[in-house]
C-alpha cells in the first residue's frame, strides 16, 4: 500500500468515524449499524450456546457453571448442613447433576434468543455500538425481560426429574422446606443470568477481534470502533 494510499484510508476510516459519532446515526456509507448488531448478537448467542448445549457445557464454563443453592451447601450457605449435604464428594456430584438440568433449559432458550435477535428493534443502534464490551448483550436482554426464565423453567423442572439419580432427591429430603419446585426456580435464575453472561463473554471477544468473524459489516463497523 504506497503512502498515499495509506493516507486516503485513515482520512476515510476517521470521516467514518466521526459519522458514528454524531447523535441518532443509525448508519455509514453501505453499512448499517442495526443490522450489524443484529448479526454480533446472532453471532454471540450462536458460540455461546454452542458451547452451552454441549454434555457438561454449564458445569464446565467460567462464565456459567451453576453453584449450589445455598440451603445445599452453596458458598453462601450459613446454615448448618445435613449429614449427606457435608460430603464434599456428594455436593461435587449434586452440582453436576444441577448444571445438567440447566442444560435442558437452554435448549429452550436458544430458539428464542434467535428469534429475539431476527426481530430486534433498535432505537439508537449508534449508542450500542459505542457502549461497552456487552452493550449489545445487555440491551436484548431488557428487550426480552423474563422470557427465558420462563421458557426455561418447564424444560429444568424436566432435566431435574431426568437427571435425578437419586442425589438431587436425597439433597431435597435433607433440607426442611425445601422442593424440587424451589429448586427449580433457584436454577431457572441461575441460568438466566448464565446464558447473558455466556452471550456477553462473546460480544466482547468478536469487538475485541471483529476480523476472526469474517464478516465485512461487523469488521467495517467494529474496527471502526475500535
Amino acid at each position: 500500500m504506497t503512502v498515499q494510499t495509506s493516507r486516503r484510508y485513515i482520512l476515510l476510516s476517521g470521516a467514518a468515524l466521526a459519522t458514528l459519532m454524531l447523535p441518532g446515526c443509525q448508519s455509514m456509507p453501505g453499512l448499517s449499524l442495526t443490522e450489524a448488531i443484529r448479526r454480533l448478537l446472532t453471532i454471540a448467542s450462536q458460540n455461546a450456546f454452542a458451547l452451552l448445549l454441549q454434555p457438561g457445557g454449564f458445569y464446565d464454563s467460567s462464565v456459567a457453571r451453576i453453584s449450589l443453592p445455598d440451603k445445599l451447601g452453596g458458598e453462601r450457605g450459613t446454615g448448618i448442613l445435613s449429614v449427606v449435604l457435608q460430603s464434599r464428594q456428594f455436593r461435587d456430584r449434586l452440582q453436576r447433576q444441577l448444571n445438567r438440568a440447566a442444560e435442558k433449559g437452554a435448549e429452550r432458550a436458544a430458539p428464542l434468543v434467535a428469534d429475539a435477535v431476527r426481530n430486534l428493534s433498535i432505537e439508537d443502534a449508534a449508542s450500542v455500538v459505542r457502549g461497552g464490551p456487552q452493550a449489545a448483550t445487555s440491551f436484548l436482554r431488557g428487550k426480552m425481560g423474563p422470557a427465558l426464565l420462563e421458557a426455561m423453567l418447564p424444560g429444568i423442572s424436566d432435566g431435574l426429574r431426568l437427571f435425578d439419580d437419586q442425589i438431587i432427591s436425597q439433597a431435597v429430603r435433607s433440607v426442611a422446606g425445601f422442593d424440587v419446585a424451589a429448586l427449580a426456580q433457584d436454577i431457572t435464575r441461575k441460568a438466566d443470568d448464565s446464558i447473558w453472561a455466556a452471550i456477553g463473554l462473546e460480544e466482547s471477544a468478536i469487538r475485541t477481534n471483529p476480523q476472526k468473524t469474517n464478516d465485512p459489516l461487523l469488521i467495517g463497523v467494529f474496527g471502526l470502533t475500535r
